[in-house]
C-alpha cells in the first residue's frame, strides 16, 4: 500500500510569515520580481517511501551543524542552522556513508556543492524513491526503486532564467494559501538554486517543484527557473515523497 501524508507532516503544515516563505523560492511564477507573493511553510515531509536499500536522508539532530571539507575534521565551510529559513529540521541528501562521518549534498551555492557532517550529529531515513525531470521532454517521472510509479507533464524555465541541470533534492514542503494560485496547492523546495538569478523577490533564487493555477500552460518554457506540474501530481507528491528524495534534473 502507497504511504499517505503522515499525521505528523499534516501537524506540521504550519504557517511562517506568507511573504518570507515564497521570498527564498525562486521565480516560481512568471511575475514581475517585484509583485511580493505569498506562501505558507510546511515544517516537516510526507510518509517515507522507501526501504534500506535505498538512499539515506540525513536529518540535524540539534540547533545547527558544521559542515567540513573532508572527513575526520578539517576546515568548516558551513555552518548551517535547524531548523532552516522556512521552520523545517535541516535535511541533506547523503552520498557517502563512511560511519562516523557522511558526505552529504548541500543547499548552497554552486548547485551540486558537497561537504562532511558527523554522523553522531543527525538521524538517518531511508528512500526508494527518486524523481527525474526532464526539462527537454517536459516530464517527469517518480521512479520506487526501478519501478515507474507517477508521470507528469511539466512547465520550465524560459528564455535568460533556464531551470539548472542537475543533482538536488526536496528541502521543504510548503502550502501556498490560495490553492487557486500561481503556486498551486503545495510547492516542494529544491536544494538548488538559479544559475542567472542571484535574488528573487528579496530571497535567495532558490528553486521548487510545484503545482500551478494554469495546467494549459504545462508542457512549454514558462516559469523563471521552477519546475511547474499539475495540483493532482503535486499533491501526490506532497503524499508519497519525504524531505531529501533527490530530483535529478536533465535537459
Amino acid at each position: 500500500m502507497r504511504p499517505t501524508m503522515s499525521a505528523r507532516s499534516t501537524r506540521a503544515l504550519t504557517s511562517l510569515t506568507a511573504a518570507a516563505a515564497l521570498a527564498a523560492l525562486t521565480a516560481c511564477s512568471s511575475a514581475p520580481a517585484d509583485e511580493p507573493a505569498t506562501e505558507e511553510a510546511a515544517a516537516d515531509t510526507a510518509g517515507n517511501g522507501g526501504g534500506a536499500e535505498g538512499v539515506e536522508i540525513a536529518t540535524v539532530l540539534g540547533d545547527g551543524i558544521d559542515v567540513r571539507a573532508e572527513p575526520g575534521g578539517g576546515e568548516v565551510l558551513h555552518t548551517l542552522g535547524s531548523p532552516n529559513d522556512f521552520g523545517v529540521d535541516r535535511t541533506f541528501l547523503v552520498e557517502r556513508n563512511e560511519g562516523e562521518w557522511l558526505q552529504v549534498l548541500l543547499p548552497v551555492r554552486p548547485n551540486g556543492t558537497t561537504g562532511w557532517v558527523r554522523s553522531d550529529e543527525v538521524s538517518l531515513t531511508s528512500t526508494e524513491y527518486r524523481v527525474e525531470i526532464d526539462t527537454g521532454d517536459f516530464e517527469f517521472t517518480v521512479l520506487d526503486g526501478d519501478e515507474e510509479v507517477r508521470t507528469g507533464v511539466i512547465g520550465t524555465g524560459e528564455g535568460e532564467t533556464p531551470t539548472p541541470e542537475g543533482r538536488y533534492y526536496f528541502t521543504e514542503l510548503l502550502q501556498p494559501p490560495d490553492p487557486e494560485g500561481p503556486y498551486g496547492v503545495y510547492a516542494f523546495g529544491l536544494s538548488g538554486f538559479s544559475e542567472t538569478l542571484e535574488t528573487f523577490a528579496g530571497g535567495p533564487g532558490q528553486l521548487a517543484v510545484h503545482g500551478t493555477n494554469d495546467e494549459d500552460a504545462l508542457g512549454r518554457q514558462v516559469s523563471h527557473g521552477c519546475v511547474r506540474v499539475s495540483n493532482e501530481d503535486i499533491t501526490w507528491m506532497a503524499q508519497n515523497l519525504p524531505l531529501g528524495t533527490p530530483v535529478e534534473i536533465s535537459g
